[in-house]
C-alpha cells in the first residue's frame, strides 16, 4: 500500500496557474500508475490525469488537455500536475491517486486527502 500527500491547492483568479503536488511514501511508488481526480460540491468524482510508472504516457480528460501537465519523479517519490488558464469551472477538491492501472486506479487505487482548488471568475 502506498500513502499519498497532497499539496499546493489555493486561491487563484481565472487564467492564473498553480502546481500540485502529491507525496508518496512506501517502497513500490514507482510500479504504480499515478493520477489526479477532483471532486466539485454536489458532483461525482471525475478524471483529470493520468501518468504510467514510467512517464511515457499521459492521459487528460479533454476538459483539461493543453490546459494542465502531469509529471512525476519516481527519485523523490513525487507526482506534479501544472495547472495553466485556470477557470471557474476547475474549483475543486483534487485527490491524488496511485493504482495498478488508468482503467482501474479510480475503483482501486489509493487516495490522498485531497487538497482544494478554488478558480475566482
Amino acid at each position: 500500500q502506498v500513502q499519498l500527500v497532497e499539496s499546493g491547492g489555493g486561491l487563484v483568479q481565472a487564467g492564473g496557474s498553480l502546481r500540485l503536488s502529491c507525496a508518496a511514501s512506501g517502497r513500490t511508488f514507482s510500479s504504480y500508475v499515478m493520477g489526479w481526480f477532483r471532486q466539485a460540491p454536489g458532483k461525482e468524482r471525475e478524471f483529470v490525469a493520468a501518468i504510467t510508472w514510467t512517464g511515457g504516457s499521459t492521459f487528460y480528460a479533454d476538459s483539461v488537455k493543453g490546459r494542465f501537465t502531469i509529471s512525476r519523479d519516481n527519485a523523490k517519490k513525487t507526482m506534479y500536475l501544472q495547472m495553466d488558464s485556470l477557470k471557474p469551472e476547475d474549483t475543486a477538491v483534487y485527490y491524488c491517486n496511485a493504482g495498478p492501472s488508468v482503467l482501474t486506479m479510480k475503483s482501486s487505487g489509493s487516495w490522498g486527502q485531497g487538497t482544494q482548488v478554488s478558480v475566482s471568475s
